[in-house]
C-alpha cells in the first residue's frame, strides 16, 4: 500500500495507524500547493478532490477521507486491537468519537490554515476549537486514552489534529488532560517513528 501524505497533515493519523498495527507500506509526499507528487505525478489524478489523505490499495484502488482509511487500517490488522469489536457498545462509541474529531475540530481547523478566510470568521472558528478540546479535555478525565486505558485510531486522530493548535496561537497547556493525552501520544516509538518519516521530528543519529 501506499500512503499519499502531506507533513503534519492529517494523513500522519493513517501513517501513525500503519505503525501501530505493524501494515507495510510506502509513503508519497505531496506538494500542497503545486499538487504534484515527489515522483512527479499530479496529484489531482491521484484524488480529484486534491487533499491528502490518499491510501493506495494493493488493487490499485484508492481510499480516501481520513476516518474511512483508519477504519480499513483498523479491520485489516483487527489483532492489533485499535478498533473495538463490531457491534460492540464500545465500537459505536468509538465511531462516535472519530465523527466528533473530524466534524468539530478537523473540520474547524480548516478555515484557520486558509489566508483568504475573514478575520471575523477565523474568530469564530477558533472559538469552536477551543471549544472542542475544552469538551475532550473533560472526556479524557481519569482515563488514560479517550476510551479509556487502551489506545485506538480516536486517540491517533485526536493526537494529530490537536496538534494543529501550535499553529494557530491555542496553548494546549490550559487543558491540562489534553495536554498529558499529547505527551503520552508523542512519547509512543511508533508515534515517534511516523513523525520522523514525515520529517516532523529528528531522527536518531
Amino acid at each position: 500500500m501506499k500512503l499519499y501524505y502531506s507533513p503534519g497533515a492529517c494523513s500522519l493519523a493513517p501513517n501513525i495507524m500503519m505503525h501501530e498495527a505493524g501494515i507495510p507500506f510506502e509513503l508519497e509526499r505531496v506538494d500542497n500547493k503545486s499538487k504534484t507528487t515527489k515522483s512527479g505525478e499530479n496529484f489531482w489524478d491521484v484524488n480529484p478532490k486534491g487533499v491528502v489523505p490518499v491510501l493506495k490499495l494493493d488493487d490499485g484502488q484508492t481510499l480516501t477521507e481520513a476516518v474511512a482509511i483508519l477504519l480499513y487500517l483498523a479491520d485489516k490488522k483487527p489483532e492489533a486491537g485499535l478498533l473495538p469489536k463490531h457491534g460492540s457498545m464500545e465500537y459505536y462509541r468509538t465511531l462516535e468519537l472519530l465523527n466528533y474529531i473530524t466534524t468539530e475540530i478537523h473540520k474547524q481547523f480548516t478555515p484557520l490554515f486558509k489566508e483568504a478566510t475573514p478575520a471575523d470568521y477565523r474568530a469564530i472558528a477558533k472559538k469552536n476549537v477551543e471549544t472542542a478540546f475544552a469538551h475532550v479535555d473533560k472526556h479524557l478525565a481519569g482515563k488514560e486514552f479517550l476510551t479509556g486505558n487502551k489506545l485506538s485510531a480516536a486517540d491517533i486522530y485526536l493526537f494529530v489534529v490537536s496538534n494543529w493548535g501550535r499553529f494557530q496561537d491555542i496553548d494546549v497547556a490550559q487543558w491540562p488532560n489534553l495536554k498529558e493525552f499529547q505527551a503520552r501520544m508523542r512519547a509512543r516509538p511508533q508515534v515517534q517513528e511516523a513523525m520522523k518519516a514525515e520529517g516532523l521530528i529528528k531522527a536518531a543519529a
